[in-house]
């Protein structure tokens, strides 16, 4: 065994769920025999520890909280091993890595999220190639660097920037894309690291954003809106930011009813942010008339941030300020490579 050493934080979901013989159940797997079920592992010859959520979280649960408590397990283990693996179940995958990346500032190791979509104790999981591969990208160095010091996504062969991934499929194992940022490596005989694409260390200290304020919003445009829907929703006196997500480039009804909604929410501090349906492209407002009003009435364009990253950014931008112009100046600001400058 050499020196190298990972620590598994198990959250919960699908990838950690074995058969039990005597029952016939799916049940929570133990990670300290995970040499048991995955013998593979010990051909990679790393000292891998893990931690589990007490109680295990499905991933439809998992709220701001866990983050914070996903982060500061981190923190506290960052200098006892050289990566992380956050077994996590797919559907909310997103929104955390994208959480994570903001959280975990300055960040000079590999933190690797990866989940399946079959158990691992199903016989044609795709769990065990995701959980060993994670492990490798979470362990590997040059020149006694991390290869990938930042929050990735591992999932069927191909490593994403976390806060640039969408879970677009429930039933294919490649369940998720990043069209708006190429992949940082693919797994095939060998794991090929597009190095270009990866952040490079900046050798600071690690440092934890943990003021989140939860007081946002989605409203997704669809064709047929009704009036009293849209104002119910802007109308929510809790409410401090909302996502729009819109048609293509940022379009939206230019219905005068539905302009106005928006700008008496703008006009009460609410800050607005447009993003697209699209799983690729861009927000570009003011490129088609659609779009252009919201423009003038002072709704931000999100650019190519993904729908998980603007709501998740926007809980910390919340967090850290009160004014409405110094929210939106930070949300406009990369933080962790979430939005193409």
């Amino acid at each position: 065994m050499n020196d190298t050493s990972i620590l598994v934080i198990y959250t919960g979901g699908t990838i950690g769920m074995v058969l039990n013989p005597e029952k016939g159940t799916l049940v929570p797997f133990d990670f300290d025999n995970v040499y048991e079920q995955i013998p593979d592992l010990k051909k990679l010859h790393y000292k891998i520890d893990a931690i589990s959520f007490d109680p295990l979280i499905d991933s439809s649960d998992i709220n701001p909280e866990h983050w914070i408590q996903i982060a500061e397990t981190i923190q506290t283990n960052y200098e006892s091993y050289d990566g992380f693996v956050v077994l996590h179940g797919s559907d909310t995958m997103s929104f955390t890595a994208s959480a994570l990346s903001f959280i975990l500032t300055n960040l000079n190791k590999p933190v690797v999220l990866t989940g399946s979509q079959l158990p691992l104790g199903v016989l044609r999981t795709d769990g065990r190639e995701n959980f060993i591969s994670a492990i490798e990208i979470a362990a590997a160095k040059e020149d006694d660097t991390p290869i990938v010091p930042e929050v990735c996504l591992y999932f069927e062969n191909k490593l994403y920037r976390g806060n640039r991934t969408f879970k677009y499929n429930a039933e294919n194992f490649n369940a998720f894309v990043s069209e708006n940022y190429p992949s940082l490596a693919s797994a095939g005989v060998y794991i090929k690291y597009y190095k270009e694409n990866i952040h490079k260390p900046n050798f600071k200290k690690l440092k934890l954003r943990t003021k989140i304020d939860k007081s946002v919003g989605i409203l997704k445009i669809f064709p047929g809106m009704q009036e009293s829907f849209v104002k119910s929703v802007v109308g929510c006196k809790e409410l401090r930011a909302l996502v729009i997500e819109s048609f293509g480039a940022g379009n939206a009804p230019t219905d005068p009813w539905f302009i106005n909604a928006i700008k008496e929410a703008i006009d009460r501090g609410i800050v607005v942010v447009n993003t697209s349906q699209c799983i690729g492209g861009k927000v570009d407002m003011g490129k088609y008339e659609t779009s252009r009003e919201l423009k003038e009435i002072g709704v931000i364009g999100a650019k190519d941030m993904t729908t998980a990253a603007a709501i998740t950014k926007l809980m910390f931008c919340l967090g850290e300020e009160v004014e409405t112009k110094k929210v939106i100046k930070k949300f406009l600001l990369p933080w962790a490579g979430e939005i193409s400058e």
